[in-house]
């Protein structure tokens, strides 16, 4: 037969259990945290500077015509309209990857002829990134953001 349940089984029982639950929290459920990044090394110089970003984005969502991107078997296509003039046809666009910074990708072009450039696919990897352009235009900044799934 079962022996008889007291009061001094009942908190053995509970405190055994509390033990195994701050056990579990310290090694199982930290594990699942170490992914975790910060979204830049240096956010503090960067949400000063943040100003900056929204006049830029502000400037570009108030332009008429805006660059498009489409995905091709080559990679990603960044194409500019003729109306926009961009200074000394130099863009810099930055591929985020928020759950690793290991794949993003930053980088100066220069565009081509057809006012367009190419990431290639071989530094892209399959999953989300922001595609973030920044470019100038008669010394004014814009900046315009696109989220992209590759596959």
């Amino acid at each position: 037969m079962l022996k008889k349940f007291s009061w001094a089984h009942g908190i053995i029982l509970a405190l055994g259990l509390f033990i195994a639950f701050i056990l579990f929290l310290i090694f199982v459920y930290s594990n699942g945290m170490k992914n975790s990044e910060l979204v830049s090394d240096n956010y503090y110089e960067d949400e000063l500077a943040y100003q900056e970003v929204i006049d830029a984005k502000q400037n570009a969502a108030e332009m008429p015509v805006k660059p498009t991107y489409t995905q091709v078997p080559e990679g990603i296509t960044i194409s500019f309209p003729e109306s926009i003039k961009v200074d000394d046809q130099k863009v810099n666009f930055h591929l985020f990857r928020t759950d690793d910074s290991n794949l993003d990708l930053k980088k100066d072009v220069t565009l081509n002829a057809q006012k367009s450039f190419l990431i290639p696919k071989n530094v892209i990897f399959s999953g989300s990134y922001t595609l973030k352009l920044k470019w100038h235009q008669d010394k004014i900044p814009y900046q315009i953001d696109y989220d992209v799934q590759w596959k």
